[in-house]
């Protein structure tokens, strides 16, 4: 059994990862934000953190004596250097004591590579870990296509090859969420008011290359309120031309590396609208909402991984 542990700028996680069963058991918990707030300071989530880990790993093990044969931290947000979040100092503190106390090996992984294995275990896809892909990871805090390659230390390798160059498709979410009065994070909510749409959009992306621009989303959906326009198509509107960004991204670097594996990862891509387009349109691959978020499930497996090189 190997443990994960992530604890990000939105989410206080732990996993277990049965290898023999190919299974997870996994407990999380959002960290508080303040009703129209669009997230926390650092050392707000640090102290949330600190309040969470410990109920969280409680509440993940029960009564149950589980035999931990390695435990798997994220240590920062991204695998490049000077890549780092005190958030993410909480769980490496948990996970360096528990493997003090129990004598098992430790593994330090970035948020961004547990984002991609859980995506990758949730489609039953491990074998890609071996192969070489391109993984988008859309978040909170990052928008991002990674060319992925198998790495004899690192389990894989992510290498940057195109991205947002303004505003990143998580914040548009937020930013436009919020500002139609909804909850923080707003992914799910924006999600379920866009549903209630019977509008139309053709939206042609703002792109510099492989490169998307979203910054126009929240202004143009700032317009849109102005005039009285229907949350549910503002809503909508939103998350089309966050679709079309990514089809615009995903047609650039098919034509630039040719046919290979596409994964989808992170928050956003739990969406239904978006994911509905891109696996019709390139056979996108996804994971089941509760391994799109936030989550340690993906740190767990890679902890596998690792123990058995």
């Amino acid at each position: 059994m190997f443990l994960g542990i992530d604890t990000s700028n939105y989410t206080t996680s732990a996993a277990l990862y049965d290898f023999e069963k190919d299974e997870i058991i996994q407990v999380k918990k959002l960290l508080p934000v303040k009703e129209g707030e669009l997230g926390l300071r650092q050392s707000d989530a640090v102290f949330s953190h600190v309040k969470q880990l410990g109920g969280i790993v409680e509440e993940l093990f029960g009564k149950n004596k589980y035999k931990i044969d390695a435990i798997g931290v994220s240590t920062r947000p991204r695998d490049i250097d000077g890549s780092y979040m005190p958030c993410f100092l909480v769980g490496d503190m948990v996970a360096d004591t528990l493997s003090s106390v129990i004598k098992v090996p430790r593994y330090e992984f970035s948020h961004q590579q547990g984002h991609i294995a859980a995506a990758l275990f949730s489609a039953k896809r491990l074998d890609l870990l071996k192969e070489k892909f391109i993984a988008f990871h859309l978040s909170g805090g990052t928008t991002e296509a990674l060319l992925v390659t198998p790495d004899e230390n690192r389990i894989i390798k992510c290498e940057k090859i195109a991205g947002s160059a303004d505003l990143k498709a998580g914040q548009a979410v937020d930013r436009v969420g919020v500002m139609l009065g909804l909850p923080f994070p707003a992914g799910k909510h924006l999600e379920e008011l866009a549903l209630k749409s019977t509008a139309k959009y053709k939206i042609k992306p703002t792109m510099k290359g492989s490169e998307c621009c979203l910054s126009g989303i929240e202004n143009k959906c700032r317009k849109m309120l102005d005039s009285k326009e229907k949350p549910e198509d503002i809503a909508l509107f939103c998350l089309k031309s966050i679709e079309a960004a990514l089809c615009g991204m995903t047609d650039a670097l098919l034509e630039e590396y040719g046919k290979i594996p596409l994964i989808y990862a992170g928050g956003v891509m739990s969406n239904k609208i978006i994911r509905k387009t891109i696996e019709e349109k390139y056979s996108g691959i996804f994971a089941k909402p509760e391994y799109s978020s936030d989550n340690a499930a993906g740190i767990a497996v890679l902890a596998s991984v690792a123990d058995k090189k």
